[in-house]
């Protein structure tokens, strides 16, 4: 089983502005730091020859979406939090809204299968209606992909210093 991510983030000015030029700046060597990390196995883009292209869709302008898939819990964490993300990361704020509600989640998927971005955004729903689960939930509310609660997500070391 591989693991699919989607998480989304409100923009706090259009993507085209100078409030957002220094984030659209990283984008090219943050997603070619995705592409090349150990674990990586897809992720959505929305053109192949403009590495600062982002995510077109139907959920709002000023919506961004980052939807991935990877081969286990560790190597997302490893890709998020142990690199050169996290420096991006510990910005968002800079960029986005703070969000109020889940705005990440993560679900199995079979080896192979790339589920859609509609998939995504139900289970993202489905986290904040229901809570975390099997069928969708996050690194600190993790399962394995037999259904069971991760005891892997508590071994995990904290990432308090990428919520400042």
């Amino acid at each position: 089983m591989h693991l699919a991510q989607l998480n989304i983030a409100h923009l706090r000015a259009p993507i085209d502005s100078a409030e957002l030029a220094e984030f659209v700046a990283l984008l090219e060597p943050i997603n070619a730091l995705a592409d090349a990390a150990p674990g990586f196995v897809w992720r959505l883009k929305e053109s192949e020859t403009d590495p600062t292209a982002t995510v077109v869709h139907d959920y709002g302008d000023m919506l961004l979406i980052n939807f991935s898939v990877w081969e286990s819990t560790e190597s997302l964490w490893d890709y998020v939090y142990r690199s050169p993300h996290l420096g991006v990361l510990r910005r968002r704020r800079e960029w986005f809204l703070r969000a109020v509600e889940p705005y990440m989640v993560m679900w199995w998927v079979p080896d192979g299968e790339i589920p859609s971005l509609a998939e995504g955004m139900e289970r993202l729903e489905r986290l904040r209606t229901g809570g975390p689960g099997p069928e969708a939930f996050t690194f600190k509310d993790a399962y394995t992909p037999e259904g069971r609660p991760s005891s892997e997500a508590a071994s995990l070391p904290a990432a308090a210093e990428a919520r400042k």
